[in-house]
C-alpha cells in the first residue's frame, strides 16, 4: 500500500473540507492538528481551493492534504502544485486515474457500483471512494460489493458521523472514513475553531474507544483458590492465570503486589499511531496477532503509574 495511503488508513478519519474564504485556511489546519487529525480533503470547487491547499500547508506543514472533487488531469496538476499528497474525486474518470497513476500520484475515485469497481481494478487500484455512502447502502452495501471483489479496500464517505463511525471501521475492507461532520460550513463560517478540535479530538476518541479493560493482580496460589470460589458468569481460565470480571489473578506473581493495567482498543495499530505521536513507546518483542495478522495485545515500554500496562483488542 502506498505510504500516503497507509498514513490515511491509520489515521482513519479523513475530514473532508469545502473553504470558502482563504482566511479561514490557516485556522482551520491548526484546529484540525490540534485535534489530532494532521489529514484533510479540500474540496476543488471553490474559487479559493489552490490557495486554501497551499496556507494550510503553510501554517502546519505536518498535515497530509488532498485534493477532493478533482474532476479532471488539469485539476490535478493545480492540486499537485499547492501541495496535496493525494487526490479525491467524485467518480471514476479513466483518464483522471490513469494520469495520477502514470505520475505516482495516489488517488481515490469515487466508486458506487460493480462496473465502477471493475474498472478501478482494471486500472490497478486496489483502494476506492465509496461515495456516497450511505446514500448507496452503506456498510451493507460495501459488504456486499466486497465479497466479488476481495482485494479491493474502501474509503467510504457521505453521511458518516460519530453514530456509524466505528460500525464502518470495523470492516477490515474500509481504510478510513470521510466525514464533513467536525468541519461543517456553520463551525467553519461562525469560526469556532476551539468547536472544531473539541469535535475532531472526540471523533479521535470515538474511534480509538481505549478503555479501562482488566487488572491483573499478583495471586500465588491462595488466590488461585479464591478465584475459583468467585460466583461469577464472566470467567475464563488462562495458562498462568484467571479472569474474572476486571480482575485477572496472576498465580505466577506474588501475592499482594500489582502486575499489570489493561486497555482495550478497536483498533491496536491506530492507537499504536496515535499514542506514539504522545511520546509512548511499545515493546514489539510482546506483540501477538490474531488471524488476520492484525496485533491484538503489546506491551507498553513505559510504567504507567509505576504499573506495567499493555493493549488489548477489544472483543
Amino acid at each position: 500500500m502506498n505510504k500516503i495511503i497507509n498514513d490515511i488508513s491509520l489515521y482513519g478519519i479523513v475530514p473532508v473540507i469545502k473553504i470558502e474564504c482563504l482566511e479561514d485556511a490557516p485556522y482551520l489546519a491548526k484546529a484540525l492538528c490540534e485535534g489530532g487529525l494532521p489529514v484533510a480533503e479540500v474540496t476543488f470547487r471553490t474559487a479559493c481551493a489552490k490557495e486554501a491547499i497551499i496556507a494550510m500547508k503553510k501554517a502546519c506543514p505536518q498535515m497530509i492534504i488532498g485534493a477532493g472533487t478533482v474532476l479532471n488531469p488539469a485539476q490535478v496538476n493545480s492540486a499537485i502544485e499547492a501541495g496535496s499528497e493525494f487526490i479525491v474525486s467524485p467518480g471514476l474518470n479513466p483518464k483522471t486515474v490513469q494520469y495520477c497513476l502514470d505520475k505516482d500520484i495516489p488517488i481515490l475515485p469515487g466508486c458506487a457500483n460493480p462496473s465502477d469497481m471493475e474498472q478501478a481494478i482494471e486500472l490497478g487500484l486496489d483502494v476506492v471512494k465509496f461515495f456516497p455512502a450511505q446514500a448507496n447502502g452503506g456498510l451493507p452495501a460495501i459488504k456486499a460489493m466486497s465479497a466479488p471483489y476481495c482485494n479491493l479496500k474502501f474509503m467510504p464517505t457521505g453521511g458518516i458521523n460519530t453514530s456509524n463511525l466505528t460500525e464502518y471501521l470495523a470492516f477490515d475492507k474500509i481504510i478510513a472514513c470521510g466525514g464533513t461532520w467536525m468541519v461543517s460550513d456553520e463551525l467553519i463560517k461562525e469560526h469556532k475553531w476551539d468547536e472544531i478540535t473539541a469535535i475532531t479530538k472526540q471523533a479521535v476518541k470515538t474511534m480509538l474507544d481505549i478503555k479501562f479493560h482488566h487488572v491483573g493482580i499478583g495471586a500465588g496460589d491462595r488466590g488461585a483458590q479464591l478465584a475459583a470460589l468467585i460466583n461469577s458468569p464472566h470467567q475464563k481460565n488462562l495458562s498462568i492465570s484467571r479472569m474474572v470480571n476486571e480482575i485477572e489473578f496472576m498465580f505466577d506473581t506474588p501475592s499482594g503486589s500489582l502486575h499489570h493495567l489493561c486497555l482495550s482498543t478497536k483498533s491496536i495499530e491506530r492507537a499504536i499511531f496515535f499514542l506514539e505521536k504522545q511520546g509512548y513507546t511499545f515493546d514489539m518483542q510482546t506483540a501477538r496477532y490474531n488471524h488476520k495478522n492484525k496485533i491484538e495485545f503489546i506491551y507498553f515500554n513505559e510504567l504507567i503509574s509505576g504499573c506495567k500496562c499493555h493493549l488489548c483488542l477489544e472483543g
